[in-house]
């Protein structure tokens, strides 16, 4: 099967220093996978290199299905976006229709009937009218993960749709993202949270600058892998059908921290 996504012998870097090196990456039809590393390790500039907001220094990105170009939708981290900005919840729905919108100014009643649907289905419909600095952080994300579906994209890609979340509603995003695979949808997310990418995704990329392992959860979180993926000394415990992993503790001094490629850098 041609894949939707493919990238051959990618690298990109700033400034002359390298970010990503090498990237060899499919992403199939349906699929619904994490991308996981350190802090540092290039997986915010992945993502930005599918959406086409950075270009590749080497290699060759291809995002296309049936021989047209891949409808992408995007959910920024929700810590990066301004709430106090003067806006409703359907008012930031409907910017996902920009690229769709004919040539009024303002929404069809078919895009504010998809907007009403969209919100429906992600259970906030009684929301739309509501400014968006007065919602939760869960709601906040499902009203970004609205705007990215009402585009009717073919990838949706996520930047830690689950960061500063509460345990319960991270849970609750991730089962929607879930959902949403089920009926169609191909999914790439990034995340720091190795247990929960462990109990609810199929597939997860394990990335440090180059792609160290990928395959199912329970095949690649090995402590090799991982420790190769962090650098660091990682637990893999398995127990009644369930993954757990931890970094074992270790003291750090200040000097070992500023000194460490990995602790010293932040992404």
């Amino acid at each position: 099967m041609q894949p939707l996504v493919e990238l051959s012998d990618v690298t990109f870097g700033y400034a002359g220093q390298p970010v990503l090196e090498s990237i060899d990456l499919h992403l199939h039809e349906g699929q619904f996978a994490a991308v996981v590393g350190p802090s540092g390790a290039g997986k915010t500039s992945l993502l930005r290199l599918l959406l086409g907001t950075l270009q590749p220094s080497r290699g060759k990105i291809s995002l296309h299905r049936n021989g047209r170009a891949l409808q992408v939708s995007y959910v920024p981290q929700i810590e990066s976006v301004d709430w106090n900005f003067p806006v409703t919840v359907e008012q930031v729905v409907l910017m996902g229709r920009v690229r769709r919108s004919g040539p009024w100014p303002w929404p069809s009643a078919d895009e504010r009937q998809r907007m009403a649907a969209v919100l429906d289905e992600l259970g906030i419909g009684d929301l739309a009218k509501r400014h968006i600095r007065e919602l939760s952080g869960g709601q906040q994300q499902r009203v970004f993960l609205a705007r990215a579906l009402i585009a009717e994209p073919d990838l949706l890609v996520l930047d830690e749709p689950t960061t500063g979340l509460d345990l319960r509603t991270a849970e609750t995003i991730l089962h929607l993202l879930a959902h949403l695979n089920q009926h169609g949808m191909t999914i790439l997310l990034s995340s720091h949270d190795l247990n929960a990418v462990a109990a609810h995704l199929p597939w997860v990329i394990c990335l440090n600058r180059r792609v160290i392992a990928e395959g199912p959860p329970e095949q690649i979180f090995t402590e090799e892998n991982l420790n190769r993926t962090y650098r660091g000394d990682m637990l893999v415990v398995r127990q009644d059908g369930m993954l757990l992993v931890q970094q074992r503790p270790h003291p750090h001094t200040v000097h070992d921290i500023l000194h460490d490629p990995v602790l010293g850098h932040l992404e």
